[in-house]
């Protein structure tokens, strides 16, 4: 009796600690459940301007065709004329193109692939050399926009976060990455694909932070500090270079002769 109270109580204990950790982490749960979302290169649907390449060897009116997709959201090919593909993925573009061509050819076979990535973005920002928005491609990982950001000894590449804006009913979530932990443990369990819309956030160390606060508090004075400054940076300059009347030409107290040129 003794014992099974006493597992009946670990067990309970356990749950206890599963449960709160769950109910402290929702956001980590989420962005581990990569299978819920459409993140793959294989199921990327194009948007407007995407650009797509066609292959068809047999068919030589639309074989290598490149196209971007316009502003209706279609390509303009050629014996098939203008075909709706916005919000497609590749391999269904393939088929509605094969579909199409049926009318012509016996069994066409059609391949195509996104060559430009445009319609969709992620956005890299905080203490990194290349801030801005990226392509998102659909195989983006965190590690990836870190490596591409151009971090330097000012980043805090253990404490980066990912912000990913609600959308619906589903509210903001944040993840906190400790990615020096992740390249030194090879433990790429956290090395999310990333989604459209998604914010990577590198904060500064902080020591680069209270350098930061540091520079903010003094920029006010700057300008009064140069204006100070200036008259005796002019007269120092007249100092450097000043021509006597026979054409020498003096540093402080040092003398040269300046050369004369022409007759």
């Amino acid at each position: 009796m003794g014992l099974t109270r006493y597992r009946a109580c670990a067990v309970g204990l356990l749950l206890a600690a599963w449960t709160g950790c769950a109910s402290k982490n929702p956001d980590m749960l989420h962005f581990l459940r990569e299978h819920e979302h459409e993140v793959s290169a294989i199921e990327y649907r194009v948007g407007i301007p995407d650009g797509i390449a066609i292959s068809a060897p047999r068919i030589l009116e639309i074989d290598g065709e490149t196209q971007r997709i316009q502003p209706d959201g279609k390509i303009s090919l050629r014996l098939l004329g203008d075909v709706k593909v916005v919000g497609m993925t590749a391999k269904e573009i393939a088929a509605k193109i094969e579909v199409l061509l049926s009318r012509y050819y016996q069994e066409p076979k059609v391949s195509v692939r996104v060559v430009n990535y445009e319609s969709k973005k992620y956005y890299v920002y905080g203490q990194t050399g290349n801030p801005g928005p990226r392509a998102y491609t659909g195989r983006d990982t965190l590690l990836d926009a870190v490596i591409k950001s151009n971090t330097t000894f000012l980043s805090w590449t253990s404490h980066v976060k990912v912000i990913r804006p609600a959308h619906g009913e589903v509210p903001v979530r944040t993840l906190e990455v400790n990615i020096d932990q992740m390249v030194k443990s090879g433990d790429w369990s956290k090395n999310i694909l990333l989604e459209p819309n998604d914010m990577v956030y590198i904060p500064p160390t902080p020591a680069a932070w209270c350098g930061l606060r540091l520079r903010e508090v003094l920029f006010p004075f700057v300008p009064a500090a140069q204006a100070y400054t200036a008259p005796a940076q002019i007269m120092d300059l007249e100092d450097v270079y000043d021509d006597d009347e026979d054409g020498n030409s003096y540093y402080g107290n040092t003398f040269y002769n300046t050369p004369t040129y022409g007759p």
